[in-house]
C-alpha cells in the first residue's frame, strides 16, 4: 500500500524544516508559513503564520529550521536581511522573539547547533555570516568570508565548534567559532558557485552541490580528500545524507529537473532511486529519522510525504552492457562484473551476471566493468583499403561509358577484385558506344546495297566478293529485294562476323551484344523486319554442299505397283510453297546462288524478341548491395548514364537509399571532393539538392574575432581592416587568401603554406596550433 500523500499551499515553497521527534513539518515561503502535524496519511494543519494580523516582511520566508533540542523553536531567513526567531511556547505579536536585521542583503541559509539549543548561524548574501544567542539581540560574532556571498553554512555534528560555508566563487571554508579572525581551512571544490552542502552524519564528510552539475563528497578527517563525485543533469540546489544509509545521499535540482534523486555516491551517473511527485522544481528535503520516508517541497506549491517503497528505480533498469563503433569498424565492448568477495566470477564462455535477487534491494554490491576493444582483421583492413583505392581511382564522368568500364576494371583488377572487373567488362558489352558505331556502319552499307539487293557482310568477310565467299565456301549472305526501302527494317537484319550472327537492336532503345547460335548452322532471324519481309521466303545452303546431298527422293517408300490414278504431270502441278520465277514474286530473301532441285523451303519464318538484359543487370545490382558493396552498385548506375531508364525494375527509392549509404561511407573517410562529385552527378532530386545545404563558411575578423558581416576588408564591428594583411608577409592580400577557422589570422596561400611546413603554430604569435590542409 502507498504512503505517500501530499498537501497544496497557497504558493511556491522555498523551505521545511522538521522538529527533532519527526512529528511536526514548518514549510516557508515568500506566502507560505505553516507548521503541519504529520499523520498516517495526511498533513494536519496546526499553525498558519501568515494568518495573523501583524505581518511584515520578516514573515516571507526564504530558508527555515528548527531547533534539534527544543521544538518551541525556529528561524527563518529573509530575503529583506532579516533572522527572525519564533517561540511556539507563545501567542500573537509575541511569538516573533527576536527579528536581527544586521545582514545588509538577502540570508540564504540559516542553521541551529547541533547540540546547543540558543545557538544559530546565518549566512548571508553580503558574503559575511553571523552567530547568533537568541538569548540575546544582536550577533554575538561575526565572519567574513571574504567572497561575493555564502549560500549555505551548516554546524559539524562532529565537533561542536567547527562549521562549514560554501560560496558563489566555488570555495569551501571551514571555521572555528572561537576564531573570527580567519578560517581554519579553504579550498576550492567546484568550477561554478556552490548552492548547498551537508554533513555526514555519521563519518566525517562534506558534500557540496554545485552549478557544474556535480555533487562532490570530500573526507574532512585531515587535509581535504575528494572521495566521491556524482555527476548529474543539471544544476542541485539541494542535498541531505540518507539516514541508516553511509553511501546514499539525496539531491534536488535547481533548474530543469524536478525529480528528487537518492544516488549511491559509488555509482555516479546513474541514480539510485527517484521520485517524480514534483510538477516543478523541488525546493527542499528533510528525512524523518529513518531511510524509509522523507518530506518535500517545491515550487509547484505542494508538501509530499514520501515513502521509498514507491520510488522508481533507474539503475535496475539501465544495460550492463554498451557498445560503441568508430568509422573505422573498430568495436569497443563493456560490460559489467558483480564482484564476490573480491573475486570476479567467470565461465568458460564469458563473464555471468548475479541474478538481481541475489544482491539485498537496499544494499550496493561491490562491481566492475570490464572494457573490450575488437579491432578489424587483416581482411577487413583490406577491404577498407580497397573502398578508399576504388573511391579515389575510380572514373565515374568525363569519357565515353566504354573507356570509363574499360578503366574501372582495370583498377578493380589492379586490388584484386577480379568478379567485378567481370561486371565492369559485361557492362561495357551491353552497353559500350562501339557496338552503336557498328550497326550504325553496317546499317548505311546496307542501306546502300539495298537496291542491288545485296547485304554487305561484317569485318572478317567484306573484303571478299560473293563469288569469292561462295566458291570458297564460307557463310553464304542474305539478299534482300530492291523493294526494301525501310531503314529500321535493315537495322534490324542479323549480321555476320566471321560466320556467326550479331544481333543489334539499339534503334529499339534496348542494349546491344553479339551472341552465336551454332556452328554449322546458318540461323537468321529478322526480327522487327516489316510485313513484306515476315511474308518472304527463307532458304538455307550447306555451308559445304559438295559434302552432302540434299536431293530428296519422290516418294517416301518403293512403289509396289504403279499408280493408276492419273495425276497431272508434275510441270502441271500448282506449286503453292515454292515462288515461281515466271511469277510475280514477293519479296524474297535466299542466296546468291540457286537452290538445287528438291531442297525444302519456308515461306514463315518466327520471329525472335529482342532481349533485355536490364533486369538481370538489377538483379546483380542488388546482390552486391546485399553483400554490402554498394559501391560497385553506385558507380554502375553513375557511368550508365541515360541508360539508367530502361532499369524499371529498380525503384527509385532503392537507388536513393544506395546513394546516401555511398555519401555517408564516403564522409566517414572524408572524402570530401568524392562526396561532392557524387552529389553532383546524382539523378535523385533529394540527392542532388544536398550540396545545397551547409554552403555557407564564415569568416571572422582577427583583431576582434566577430563574424564578418559583408565582403570587402573592412569589420562592421571594430572597423579595422588588419585581417586583410598576411600574417607573414605583412602586406595586402591580393590573390588568394587562406585563413586559420580557430584563430581568424591568414595570409597569401603560398606564404601559409611555407610557415605551416616548418611551424606548427600560428605566424602572429597568438600562440594557436594553426593546421593547413
Amino acid at each position: 500500500m502507498s504512503t505517500t500523500f501530499c498537501s497544496t499551499q497557497e504558493g511556491p515553497v522555498n523551505a521545511l524544516a522538521l522538529n527533532k521527534d519527526y512529528t511536526q513539518v514548518a514549510v516557508g515561503g515568500r506566502n507560505v508559513f505553516k507548521i503541519y502535524l504529520i499523520e498516517d496519511d495526511q498533513f494536519k494543519e496546526v499553525y498558519n503564520l501568515r494568518a495573523s494580523k501583524h505581518l511584515g516582511t520578516s514573515f516571507s520566508c526564504n530558508d527555515v529550521a528548527w531547533s534539534s533540542t527544543d521544538d518551541n523553536y525556529l528561524a527563518t531567513a529573509a530575503t529583506n536581511g532579516h533572522v527572525c526567531v519564533w517561540n511556539l511556547g507563545k501567542m500573537g505579536k509575541a511569538m516573533q522573539e527576536q527579528d536581527y536585521q544586521e545582514h545588509k542583503r538577502t540570508v540564504n541559509k540559516v542553521n541551529f547547533h547541533t547540540s546547543e539549543p540558543n545557538r544559530l548561524i546565518s549566512g548571508s548574501q553580503d558574503g559575511t555570516m553571523r552567530y547568533f544567542d537568541i538569548r540575546i539581540p544582536s550577533a554575538v560574532a561575526i565572519f567574513y568570508s571574504n567572497t561575493e556571498s555564502v549560500r549555505d553554512v551548516q554546524f559539524s555534528p562532529h565537533n561542536p565548534y567547527n562549521f562549514a560555508s560554501v560560496s558563489e566563487n566555488g570555495s569551501v571554508q571551514l571555521w572555528d567559532v572561537r576564531k573570527t579572525d580567519r578560517h581554519q581551512q579553504q579550498y576550492t571544490a567546484h568550477s561554478g558557485p556552490i548552492f548547498a552542502c551537508d554533513w555526514h552524519p555519521d563519518v566525517s564528510w562534506l558534500a557540496t552541490a554545485s552549478r557544474d552539475k556535480t555533487i562532490k563528497v570530500w573526507d574532512l578527517t585531515n587535509k581535504p580528500t575528494l572521495e566521491y563525485t556524482i555527476h548529474t543533469i543539471a544544476s542541485i540546489g539541494h542535498v541531505k545524507w540518507r539516514p541508516q544509509r553511509k553511501y546514499h545521499i539525496s539531491s534536488c535540482a535547481l533548474v530543469i529537473d524536478s525529480t528528487i534523486n537518492v544516488w549511491d555516491v559509488r555509482r555516479p551517473y546513474i541514480p539510485y532511486a527517484a521520485f517524480n511527485e514534483h510538477k516543478d522544481i523541488a525546493s527542499g528535503i528533510a528525512w524523518k529519522g529513518d531511510p524509509e520516508s522523507f518530506l518535500s517541497t517545491g515550487r509547484d506549491c505542494t508538501l509530499y510525504h514520501h515513502s521509498f517503497s514507491d520510488a522508481d528505480r533507474p539503475a535496475s533498469r539501465a544495460n550492463s552492457q554498451a557498445i560503441s563503433l568508430n568509422n573505422k569498424g573498430e568495436i569497443l565492448y563493456a560490460q559489467k562484473i558483480i564482484i564476490s568477495n573480491n573475486i570476479a566470477t567467470k565461465s568458460a564462455i564469458g563473464l555471468i551476471r548475479k541474478s538481481s535477487t541475489s544482491v539485498p534491494p537496499d544494499h550496493f554490491h561491490q562491481a566492475a566493468s570490464l572494457l573490450q576493444n575488437y579491432l578489424k582483421n587483416t581482411q577487413q583492413n583490406q577491404e577498407s583499403k580497397t573502398f578508399l583505392c576504388f573511391a579515389k581511382n575510380y572514373i565515374l564522368s568525363g569519357r565515353s561509358l566504354s573507356e570509363m568500364c574499360d578503366h574501372n576494371a582495370a583498377v578493380a583488377i589492379e586490388y584484386g577484385k577480379l568478379p567485378i572487373a567481370t561486371i565492369w567488362r559485361i557492362i561495357k558489352i551491353m552497353y559500350g558506344e562501339e557496338f552503336l558505331q557498328n550497326s550504325e556502319i553496317h546499317a548505311s552499307r546496307n542501306r546502300e546495297n539495298s537496291m542491288t539487293g545485296l547485304v554487305t557482310p561484317l569485318v572478317g568477310m567484306d573484303h571478299l566478293t560473293s563469288d569469292q565467299r561462295s566458291r570458297d565456301g564460307d557463310t553464304p549472305v542474305a539478299q534482300f529485294s530492291d523493294e526494301t526501302e525501310n531503314e529500321d527494317q535493315v537495322d534490324h537484319v542479323a549480321m555476320y562476323n566471321n560466320g556467326f550472327p550479331t544481333y543489334l537492336n539499339y534503334r529499339t532503345g534496348l542494349p546491344k551484344g553479339d551472341f552465336s547460335f551454332g556452328e554449322n548452322e546458318l540461323d537468321m532471324e529478322f526480327d522487327g523486319i516489316g510485313s513484306d519481309f515476315r511474308n518472304g521466303y527463307r532458304s538455307y545452303q550447306p555451308i559445304h554442299p559438295t559434302q552432302q546431298d540434299w536431293t530428296l527422293p519422290s516418294e517416301a517408300f518403293p512403289i509396289r505397283h504403279e499408280i493408276m490414278d492419273r495425276s497431272p504431270p508434275a510441270d502441271q502441278f500448282p506449286n503453292h510453297n515454292s515462288p515461281d520465277i515466271h511469277e510475280d514474286p514477293l519479296p524474297v530473301v535466299t542466296s546468291i546462288h540457286e537452290p538445287p532441285q528438291g531442297l525444302l523451303t519456308v515461306r514463315i519464318f518466327p520471329s525472335r524478341a529482342a532481349w533485355d538484359p536490364g533486369n538481370i543487370l538489377v538483379e546483380a545490382l542488388k546482390h552486391h548491395a546485399s553483400l554490402g558493396d554498394i559501391q560497385t552498385a553506385v558507380c554502375i548506375l553513375i557511368v550508365l548514364g541515360e541508360q539508367r531508364k530502361y532499369l524499371t525494375d529498380l525503384d527509385e527509392s532503392i537507388q536513393e537509399q544506395w546513394l546516401l549509404g555511398y555519401i555517408e561511407l564516403l564522409t566517414r573517410y572524408q572524402l570530401w571532393n568524392i562526396v561532392t562529385q557524387v552529389i553532383k552527378l546524382s539523378w535523385i532530386p533529394s540527392v542532388s539538392h544536398l550540396s545545397q545545404q551547409s554552403t555557407r563558411i564564415n569568416t571572422n575578423c582577427s583583431k576582434c574575432n566577430k563574424p564578418l558581416q559583408r565582403i570587402g576588408w573592412l569589420c562592421d564591428k571594430c572597423h579595422s581592416s588588419e585581417y586583410a594583411l598576411c600574417s607573414v608577409c605583412h602586406q595586402v592580400v591580393k590573390g588568394l587568401y587562406v585563413w586559420c577557422q580557430g584563430c581568424s589570422h591568414g595570409g597569401h596561400l603560398g606564404h601559409i603554406q611555407q610557415w605551416i611546413s616548418k611551424n606548427n603554430t600560428c605566424p602572429t604569435g597568438c600562440g594557436h596550433f594553426c593546421e593547413y590542409r
